[in-house]
């Protein structure tokens, strides 16, 4: 028997041991890659840089849309602390890039634009449109009021704009604008988020579209419904 049938069978036997063990997905993966990175980073200096990052025991702990999640200090895994079912990988990926790509003195300019205004946004525009802004008007068409309630349950602060407007933390250094106007007898559903333009001096451009779409998921679990649309979530 060669080697490698050897490791075969073992695979195998493994499986037939454990029938619920699954396959590691590549983003699973990558949140190993991240931990392993943020294990290597100076955490006094984070913490200066991101000063809403807290020490809590083993953890440095972190908001993100209204979940309380901990980074271990000693593994790099990022887990809730909130007692809410686990944080989706989106999430993780969300809170890792934030804390590798944010800049020193990086600071909100109170400007805010729709993400393709945002630098180097612009190739990924259209996807942004299909994968976020379509889904939010599909998901929430019909239901402003349970929007709306969402976001009072996310902490966010009323707007006058849109028949729903707030302004959500995504993290404290990265808030969003919600504006939302329902569909009537002429026109659809129509939704859209805005960033600061600083956003991409706190997280990668790429970043700031799964960050959108994590607060689509955030409201519509909040509101009570479904996420409609072909919206391209991590699991």
């Amino acid at each position: 028997m060669t080697e490698q049938m050897e490791k075969q069978m073992k695979k195998q036997m493994e499986k037939r041991i454990n029938p619920k063990q699954e396959e590691i997905t590549n983003y699973e993966k990558l949140c190993l890659e991240w931990a392993g990175r943020f294990l290597d980073m100076d955490k006094e200096a984070l913490c200066r840089k991101l000063p809403e990052l807290t020490r809590e025991g083993e953890y440095l702990t972190i908001n993100h849309f209204g979940r309380k999640c901990g980074i271990n200090r000693q593994t790099g895994e990022i887990v809730p602390l909130d007692n809410r079912g686990d944080i989706r990988v989106t999430a993780k990926l969300n809170i890792y890039t934030l804390i590798w790509f944010s800049k020193e003195h990086a600071m909100l300019l109170d400007k805010w634009v729709p993400f393709a205004e945002l630098r180097d946004a612009r190739p990924f525009a259209p996807a942004y449109k299909k994968g976020v802004t379509d889904v939010f008007s599909q998901t929430f068409s019909g239901h402003a009021k349970e929007l709306a309630e969402a976001c009072k349950k996310l902490g966010g602060t009323p707007l006058p704009q849109g028949d729903v407007g707030f302004q959500i933390n995504a993290f404290a250094c990265m808030p969003v604008r919600i504006h939302f106007w329902d569909a009537d007898e002429e026109f659809p559903a129509q939704g859209n988020i805005l960033f600061d333009y600083s956003a991409t001096d706190y997280n990668h451009i790429e970043s700031a579209v799964s960050i959108a779409e994590e607060g689509i998921v955030r409201l519509a679990e909040e509101a009570g419904v479904a996420v409609r649309g072909h919206s391209f979530q991590m699991r």
